[in-house]
């Protein structure tokens, strides 16, 4: 294996300890979270906070790096406007998180974990990934 699998096996564990060691691979508390007019629990918010002060240092050096500390390019997205496809993926995106309570991290370290709900979570995301990548060809054959 090279430096570049290895570093991301260990950023994937850590993460998954990380969703695990907060309870956020359990989807009662992403659905806690949302549930705003009902027993509301902020601790989703902490989450994110944490991972925010955590990221964007590092996403500030990097913007004024060309490489990666392991050799490869650092590839940014350029784009900054919002368009229909956004917006909709976006929609799409927290409509599925708020109703099976996952989101893709999760959902997969739930998988390991043996969670049924989890499991159909994931066959439903990679199957709107498939389809995705299915339209994406179509439409850009057509072209």
């Amino acid at each position: 294996m090279n430096k570049v699998t290895i570093s991301a096996f260990v950023s994937g564990l850590i993460f998954s300890f990380g969703l695990l060691l907060s309870g956020m691979a359990n989807p009662e508390k992403v659905l806690g979270f949302l549930d705003l007019f009902g027993a509301w629990d902020p601790s989703l918010g902490l989450v994110m906070g944490g991972a925010i002060a955590v990221g964007l240092p590092a996403f500030l050096v990097a913007k004024k790096r060309a490489v990666a500390i392991l050799g490869d390019p650092i590839r940014l997205p350029t784009k900054r406007t919002l368009d229909r496809r956004l917006i909709l993926g976006s929609l799409v995106f927290g409509i599925g998180w708020g109703i099976a309570g996952f989101c893709p991290g999760p959902g997969i370290v739930a998988t390991g974990a043996g969670e049924a709900g989890a499991v159909t979570f994931v066959l439903a995301m990679v199957a709107g990934m498939l389809a995705f990548r299915w339209l994406e060809n179509r439409h850009s054959s057509a072209r």
